[in-house]
């Protein structure tokens, strides 16, 4: 059974993780944040603020892959990441296939007339709420972590 309530999703990245909100009620999500640095526990801080704020019923984590859905080096660093969340915060974990949703990410905030570098501070969290709109889209498609 799909969590209910608020939903935070996560778009992983080496330099920079991209963070949605969403409700499962309504089944709408919305880009909230973009966190960055490369120290994990600078990361850790940050994500707990948020649950704190947000007060998620569960996490959903995008899991890239190569477009044949075979997995990479990232692959294995995002189902690390989405691990240690449910480690640390104690939360259901989902994770999503992402492919494609930086591209959906990059063609909606063209949409919305921002193009080029002014795209690299939000494409990240675009990009975590289009993982998340794919999730309440299709429940069933994410895997527990």
């Amino acid at each position: 059974m799909a969590p209910s309530g608020t939903i935070l999703a996560f778009d992983f990245g080496m330099q920079r993780i991209g963070v949605a909100v969403g409700n499962s009620i309504t089944c709408t999500a919305q880009a909230l944040t973009t966190l960055h640095g490369a120290q994990n526990e600078q990361r850790y801080a940050a994500i707990a603020a948020l649950i704190h704020e947000w007060q998620p019923t569960a996490l959903v984590v995008g899991l890239p892959s190569h477009p044949d859905g075979t997995p990479h080096e990232l692959t294995r660093l995002c189902r690390r990441f989405a691990q240690r969340l449910k480690g640390r915060f104690d939360l259901p974990t989902i994770l999503v296939d992402e492919r494609y949703t930086s591209v959906a990410a990059s063609s909606h905030l063209t949409e919305m007339g921002i193009h080029g570098l002014k795209q690299k501070p939000l494409l990240d969290q675009v990009a975590a709420q289009q993982i998340l709109q794919a999730y309440f889209n299709e429940p069933g498609m994410g895997l527990i972590a």
